[in-house]
């Protein structure tokens, strides 16, 4: 089993920076990939970005440009860097980590922003 703690979430001011950090302990061995997912009240879960063991990304259309993921893949710790922050990234970000066949989720840190 893989356990993610999640740090960094807060209340900013529309325009102003946070950033997210995710560490994975356990079977670490196990994981492909790490990534983040938000959701807000009354929408549907959304992935915000994603890395790989190899350092490719991905991201959401709604945050290139602004928000930046990158890993330590010795420690297995993923961290988004959030930029210039708008109302509309409020929501609840959630670490997540693919260790086939799961998928693992940690609890959760809110993000405010603001306007």
């Amino acid at each position: 089993q893989v356990h993610l703690v999640e740090s960094g979430g807060g209340l900013v001011q529309a325009g102003g920076s946070l950033r997210l950090s995710c560490v994975a302990s356990g079977s670490i061995f196990r994981i492909n990939a790490m990534g983040w997912y938000r959701q807000a009240p009354g929408k549907q879960r959304e992935l915000v970005a994603d890395i790989s063991q190899t350092g490719r990304t991905n991201y959401a259309d709604s945050v290139k440009g602004r928000f930046t993921i990158s890993s330590d893949n010795a420690n297995y710790t993923v961290y988004l860097q959030m930029n210039s922050l708008k109302p509309e990234d409020t929501a609840v970000y959630h670490c997540n980590a693919v260790a086939p066949p799961l998928r693992y989720w940690g609890q959760g840190t809110q993000v405010t922003v603001s306007s």
